[in-house]
């Protein structure tokens, strides 16, 4: 029987597309299974229970932001999500991964980076699972708990809906506060694998972050731009923001 390094769903409704896909993921040791539309790939998801899905955002009648909010309430709601799409501007972007996506990437693509980063989030999530020992400890500041053993957050005695990815961003910045974190630095830290110079992913997420944890976002107390450089975790309500 050949044993397989992890399953992925891709959902493409392009069939040379989940083909060229299925080809390298394949050849990477990956046991592949295609859907074309959204009803499918919630059938199949629900079914397989894969390691990962790449979800293209164009479906037709339901489109992947819509299955991924699905997904996301079902029993894959912790399985590392990847948008693949010809769409590249920010607001799509900002959609997709507000809606539960942990990562964003645009057509045309290079099949090794697509393959690099599909192990990066899987090795992740497994790496997660397997060491939960390193993880069984916490960290409190005033207002704020950090579980690391459960991934709950709360923020002064209330629980956030953090996304896995929020609650390791969160997680990385906190473990080391004051310190400012490159763009480049946090992505390989949380995403396991190179940006390639594109950090956007990664400013939604802190976005997204924000929302939830800060009472005024638009001038954050907890995570703080360094303008120039990266982000920081301000444990301290008299840590002054440095934007130059």
């Amino acid at each position: 029987m050949t044993s397989y390094e992890a399953t992925v769903l891709v959902v493409d409704d392009e069939q040379e597309i989940t083909e060229l896909i299925a080809l390298y993921l394949q050849k990477a040791g990956f046991d592949v299974y295609a859907a074309d539309n959204g009803t499918q790939a919630l059938r199949t998801a629900e079914t397989l229970q894969p390691d990962l899905i790449l979800l293209d955002v164009s479906l037709g009648r339901m489109d992947g932001i819509e299955v991924c909010r699905m997904l996301r309430q079902g029993p894959c709601a912790d399985v590392p999500i990847l948008f693949l799409s010809c769409k590249s501007e920010d607001r799509d972007i900002i959609r997709a991964l507000s809606e539960g996506g942990d990562d964003y990437i645009t057509k045309p693509f290079s099949p090794s980076q697509l393959v690099a980063r599909i192990q990066a989030h899987i090795r992740r999530r497994r790496t997660r699972e397997r060491n939960p020992e390193e993880q069984a400890s916490s960290l409190s500041f005033p207002g704020l708990d950090i579980d690391f053993l459960s991934m709950e957050v709360r923020l002064n005695g209330e629980l956030l809906s953090l996304s896995a990815k929020e609650f390791e961003l969160l997680s990385v910045m906190a473990k080391s506060p004051k310190r400012v974190f490159p763009l480049e630095e946090l992505y390989r830290r949380v995403w396991q694998t190179d940006s390639m110079g594109d950090t956007r992913t990664l400013m939604v997420h802190v976005s997204n972050l924000r929302k939830k944890l800060e009472s005024d976002p638009a001038r954050p107390r907890w995570i703080q731009t360094v303008r120039g450089f990266g982000y920081r975790f301000c444990p301290a309500e008299n840590c002054e923001e440095q934007t130059s």
